[in-house]
């Protein structure tokens, strides 16, 4: 229970930090971008040259926004991870760490899409963007919450001998995000699509003991 906890606190403190950092480094861009250059080329008028770098200041932005806006996804995903691996195993916890990672990332991007356009077109960009990934993803993104449905809920284990999704007496051999893999009688291995064991009816013909 204490490693969790440390655990917990280490990407707690990460995650301060980060955003410490995201605070920084974009306020030290916006110095260089707006104040440090035009006083430069003020003083020296040779200097004028440099007023071109101006012109790459939202692609600075956006490198930056993705790589510590990523960095906070991925330790907010780690947080949720910690909370939840102790009492629901690590199987359910990885699973919702995903889930938060591609919501986080499409987030993200949005985000970003909307901030370069600015006003209203950003507004619009970035929810069309977010529409967009919402689209691409919703089958794996369904998928995904269907399996970490059956890893949180638990209603049947590894080992176990069930009906369903048209397969009779299969036994679990393995609980995925995306699938359940379950052995058939005469020895080949069926992948059954989470979201087809949360739809329809499973029936537990035996369970292990544990």
């Amino acid at each position: 229970m204490s490693s969790s906890k440390d655990s917990l606190g280490s990407i707690l403190g990460k995650l301060i930090i980060y955003i410490i950092i995201a605070v920084v480094v974009l306020g030290v861009l916006n110095w260089f971008f707006n104040y440090f250059i035009p006083d430069l080329v003020e003083k020296n008028k040779a200097l004028e040259g440099l007023l071109v770098l101006r012109d790459y200041q939202p692609y600075v932005y956006v490198l930056v926004a993705l790589v510590i806006g990523w960095l906070i996804v991925s330790s907010i995903a780690s947080m949720f991870y910690a909370l939840l691996s102790p009492r629901y195993g690590p199987s359910a916890a990885a699973a919702v760490r995903s889930l938060v990672k591609i919501l986080g990332l499409g987030a993200l991007l949005a985000g970003i899409a909307g901030g370069v356009a600015g006003g209203a077109a950003g507004v619009a960009l970035g929810g069309f963007i977010g529409l967009v990934i919402g689209f691409a993803t919703q089958q794996v993104l369904g998928q995904a919450v269907a399996g970490m449905f059956l890893l949180l809920a638990r209603p049947f284990k590894i080992g176990d001998v069930i009906d369903a999704a048209g397969e009779s007496e299969v036994v679990v051999t393995d609980i995925g995000t995306l699938f359940t893999i379950a052995k058939r009688k005469d020895g080949n291995l069926v992948l059954i699509p989470s979201s087809a064991l949360v739809g329809q009816k499973i029936v537990i013909r035996k369970q292990t003991q544990t």
